[in-house]
């Protein structure tokens, strides 16, 4: 993949501790911030259409410049300590990259 083409991170996460996922929240946005991410949206009653294995809980869209920016983001020595705090608050069920389309033309 092209480092050209935006990438995206869809977690679907379960917080099962409020006061600890905020320790988490607090520090995140500088973090994604210094790798170029940004905050698409979230949702915490996402509505599945079709399937066997429906979202619950919160569905969060992260948008990067591209999937090595991602990568960085997700290996940052900074990041990972800190979401020591998700991983004890929530029940991840997914966190995802997602390759955006290469231009058409």
């Amino acid at each position: 993949m092209s480092d050209q083409v935006p990438a995206y991170v869809v977690a679907n996460l379960l917080v099962e501790d409020s006061q600890m996922y905020h320790k988490y929240e607090k520090d995140f946005f500088p973090i994604l911030k210094n790798h170029g991410g940004e905050l698409l949206t979230f949702d915490d009653s996402p509505e599945s259409f079709e399937g066997s294995a429906p979202v619950s809980g919160r569905l969060v869209i992260l948008k990067f410049p591209s999937a090595t920016a991602a990568q960085r983001w997700w290996n940052d020595d900074v990041y990972q300590q800190l979401s020591e705090y998700r991983r004890e608050a929530t029940d991840t069920r997914f966190l995802t990259l997602v390759h955006g389309l290469p231009p058409r033309g």
